[in-house]
């Protein structure tokens, strides 16, 4: 005999009280149910059952043979309802969390695209400027930017963005333009509040250095389109991204603050809880991202 059926029977005689119940659960006679059972306690070499006329009840070998039969028959029903769900079409409630200038400059605008496609999959985008925990916090995934911090879960690339210094050309005709990193200490800069770093710039001088940049901000916000409004109104330097500056510089609003420097590049990574498999709606979403975003980056925002 099957030996999973002989485990379902046991167990769902000890779940149900007695064979005449566990029969009607499984949907077989109480004969049948009775020689799984048997088969199993023979292939045991143990009786697992007490059986009386009134009830049934599990002996001290039945009681810990169940609690671990009872975890394998539970695996095995993931298992079967796994396969299933990667073979359907993806659906269900999809809950990700996203940057708010990255989420409403470039993921807002492509997701009436992706619900068009599946229209299954309902989507709930929490923007915010916090680092979240996908799995205590109930999420499926998130696009983060930069170097990522948790190595456990899993990733995958989406784009690139690239990392300058950037002001409004108003602000340096009233301050100068700054020729080289030190000449920072004298400037306006503008701060991120977010950043794990604090106040904090790690720039790449022209020799391949890195450096450091600690100094007091002007202003300090924690919306990276703030930080580019306030550049545009010349309030000072920020250091920020391309997918948020790149529409301002090309229409002159802003300019590079120190154009010899390297640029610094960035990952754009779409995140997710480990495992064996992806969850259909979640491989669904980061395809779809794939391609939304196959001629973004590093600049070409």
């Amino acid at each position: 005999m099957d030996r999973l059926t002989e485990m379902e029977a046991f167990a769902t005689v000890v779940d149900q009280g007695g064979f005449t119940d566990a029969a009607k659960k499984m949907g077989i006679s109480k004969s049948a149910v009775s020689k799984h059972v048997s088969s199993l306690e023979a292939r045991l070499g143990a009786r697992l059952l007490n059986r009386t006329t009134r009830r049934v009840s599990p002996t001290e070998i039945g009681l810990a043979y169940y609690d671990r039969a009872r975890r394998v028959l539970n695996d095995a029903g993931e298992a079967d309802a796994l396969v299933t769900s990667m073979q359907s079409a993806p659906s269900g409630l999809l809950r990700i969390s996203v940057a708010t200038d990255f989420g409403v400059n470039h993921l807002s605008p492509v997701l009436g695209e992706f619900l068009a496609e599946f229209p299954d999959i309902t989507v709930n985008m929490v923007l915010n400027n916090r680092y979240v925990e996908l799995i205590s916090e109930g999420f499926d995934m998130a696009v983060r930017i930069g170097e990522l911090e948790d190595s456990t879960l899993r990733a995958r690339k989406l784009t690139e963005t690239t990392k300058r210094m950037i002001a409004a050309p108003s602000y340096f005709e009233k301050f100068g333009r700054p020729q080289r990193i030190d000449d920072l200490n004298e400037h306006k800069l503008l701060h991120y509040s977010n950043q794990a770093s604090g106040n904090v710039w790690k720039l790449t001088a022209p020799s391949g250095e890195k450096r450091q940049v600690r100094t007091a901000g002007w202003l300090t916000v924690n919306d990276g389109q703030s930080l580019l409004n306030a550049c545009i109104a010349g309030l000072g330097i920020a250091y920020l991204p391309s997918y948020l500056y790149h529409d301002a510089m090309e229409a002159g609003l802003v300019e590079d603050a120190i154009p010899d420097l390297p640029l610094e590049t960035q990952g754009v990574y779409a995140v997710y809880p480990p495992g064996r498999f992806t969850q259909p709606k979640v491989r669904a979403f980061i395809d779809f991202l794939v391609h939304a975003f196959a001629e973004k980056g590093p600049q070409q925002w």
